[in-house]
């Protein structure tokens, strides 16, 4: 197998190429069969985007849906792209210190404009899906293999392996990694001599774009590039001697383009107002079981809720997962591939990836055990200390395709019962792993005081609409979807976003706005059901907090959980409520609005 060898030396000239027509038709294809699968997988999201959301994971599907109104304002408000005082009123979010996906939420802005966030959150994810196959089907068709159903094969997998439906489940930005194979093959492509300052360029360009869309995936493509370079190093000295003044100039050019370009926003992501420093987890909460190598999602066809449980602890982290046949299938693809030194270091930097994935020690099966890994050694590392570990197992997952791609190519210059061989053995793991439609739940519709506009007559613009429960990760669903289907015509306190859990002597990252007296006292009621006897001081700091919130009016989210409980708290704190639009209110707009210092 000589493709990515040629490639890796340099001696790669363009991949011999069928007709024009025939291309075209087969890329036509290759799209569209690719379009129809992300179309199947979120179908049942597309028969009423507005009206249903996706049960694994609602809570990030409400998020995303803010980041995208966020774009929206940027676009049509002229908000500031790096900060919001929309929500978590009235210290803002650090949106460049969140996953705001600015590179897809402007382009997407009139989108959102006209037919709201949540379709604009399904057509993002179904694009996500097909565009991330159709990149890496570009990628290896015409600069890696020479056979396009291998190339098929390969985006295939890489944009519909279970990792990839997995996060479809609401995380829009880990699905839309159409940006990665093409940072991945200019980075490739340095070692050409002539190709240093327009190389360099076009790479350091896809480089910003992705920090925009996804800092994390680029990272991960990050380390596994430096491992392949450092594996590649060490099995062909005398070749990496010779690449490393072209690779290293055209990688200084990339960075001083994509430095240029993204100081200030990183600057604002790091020192700005609302920035933090690590995850309010232990690394080791969300981290890779051995036995998911060989296990089946909960989301592919062959797969087992009550089985996938146990090897992972969220339906948006089913990171590996690769089914028995199928792990088999990626190990033959590197014995296919083994004389050729690029694709064993390709291997190997699937392998360091995987480990890291894997935590500080081993787990299988659900169950810890007390073998230490490597992870632990850098665990408290800046910028890896913000990263989910299990996460680190994306890159083997995408690498899995792309090793499989280059195998089937090669295969065919096998026996024909080696060929025959080699497509059972396809069949037999592709079929398993196939995905099915992610599911869904009704959402509650929303009341007429917001889908109407009844909220205006009490909200103004320098005051906020403060929603009980009130908005947070995973108890406060309902202000933060009101909230983004308004697109933040109105500002809420709180909120669920990422920022720091008691700033200035905490920095630490957290889910949710520093503690308050009333959001404590409200997360209780909700949760236990009871409603505490208020006293006078109580009832001053509820007060107080209105007051810091620049509150106009509080609305009771009907059918919370414990309604009741949480109707009597804010009635004896704030006296009987009015009934508008289907909800119940406490205007509150007598109390002062703090001045801006």
């Amino acid at each position: 197998m000589r493709a990515v060898e040629e490639v890796v030396e340099g001696k790669a000239g363009p991949r011999p190429e069928p007709p024009a027509p025939r291309r075209s038709w087969a890329d036509l294809r290759a799209g569209l069969s690719y379009l129809s699968l992300a179309v199947l997988v979120m179908i049942q999201l597309w028969r009423d985007p507005s009206g249903r959301v996706l049960a694994s994971n609602d809570d990030d599907h409400g998020v995303f849906q803010f980041f995208l109104a966020h774009g929206e304002r940027v676009l049509f408000h002229g908000d500031n792209p790096l900060f919001t005082e929309r929500i978590n009123v009235p210290d803002g979010v650090n949106m460049m210190a969140n996953t705001s996906v600015l590179g897809l939420s402007l382009p997407f802005a009139p989108v959102t404009h006209l037919f709201g966030p949540a379709v604009a959150v399904v057509l993002l994810l179904t694009l996500g899906l097909a565009g991330t196959a159709f990149a890496w089907y570009w990628v290896l068709s015409r600069h890696l293999v020479t056979s396009r159903v291998a190339a098929w094969i390969g985006g295939l997998w890489c944009g519909f392996a279970p990792t990839m439906i997995s996060h479809a489940n609401g995380h829009v930005n880990f699905v839309s990694q159409w940006v990665l194979p093409f940072i991945v093959w200019q980075v490739l492509r340095l070692r050409e001599p002539g190709r240093q300052w327009r190389g360099g360029v076009v790479l350091g360009l896809l480089i910003v774009l992705q920090v925009f869309i996804n800092e994390e995936s680029l990272l991960f493509a990050a380390m596994a590039l430096g491992v392949f370079v450092i594996a590649y190093a060490l099995m062909a000295p005398a070749r990496a001697r010779q690449d490393a003044r072209h690779l290293l100039a055209g990688l200084g050019v990339a960075a001083v383009v994509a430095g240029a370009l993204l100081a200030y926003p990183l600057w604002f992501q790091f020192f700005g107002p609302g920035n933090y420093s690590g995850q309010p987890f232990a690394p080791d909460k969300y981290a890779t079981d051995l036995a998911s190598l060989v296990g089946f999602a909960r989301q592919s066809l062959a797969g087992n809720a009550e089985l996938t449980r146990q090897m992972s602890v969220s339906g948006t982290e089913d990171n590996v997962f690769f089914g028995p046949v199928g792990f088999v299938m990626i190990v033959a693809s590197v014995v296919v591939l083994w004389r050729s030194v690029a694709a064993r270091a390709t291997a190997i930097a699937a392998l360091v990836l995987l480990i890291a994935s894997m935590g500080p020690t081993l787990v299988v099966f659900g169950h810890r055990t007390s073998v230490p890994l490597p992870f632990g050694l850098v665990s408290h590392v800046p910028i890896i200390d913000l990263v989910s570990v299990t996460r680190f197992a994306m890159v083997p997952a995408t690498i899995a395709g792309v090793l499989l791609a280059l195998a089937t190519d090669r295969v065919r210059a096998f026996t024909p019962r080696g060929r025959r061989l080699w497509q059972v053995g396809l069949v037999l793991a592709l079929v398993p792993l196939f995905p099915k439609p992610l599911p869904v739940v009704e959402a509650d519709p929303l009341p007429p005081f917001i889908a109407e506009g009844a909220w205006r007559q009490y909200v103004t613009d320098d005051r906020s609409l403060v929603t009980v429960p009130l908005p947070e990760v995973t108890t406060g669903r309902a202000g933060v979807r009101w909230s983004a289907q308004t697109l933040l015509d109105y500002r809420s306190p709180r909120g669920y976003f990422m920022g720091p859990v008691d700033p200035p002597l905490d920095r630490t990252g957290s889910w949710n706005a520093p503690r308050r007296f009333t959001s404590d006292l409200l997360w209780r009621v909700r949760e236990y059901g009871v409603r505490p006897p208020l006293t006078a001081g109580d009832k001053a700091r509820i007060t107080e907090d209105l007051i810091f919130w620049r509150a106009a009016v509080v609305v009771l989210v009907p059918g919370s959980r414990n309604e009741g409980p949480l109707l009597d708290t804010l009635t004896a704190a704030l006296g009987p409520p009015q009934q508008v639009g289907g909800v119940r209110l406490w205007d509150v707009r007598s109390l002062p609005v703090p001045s801006n210092e």
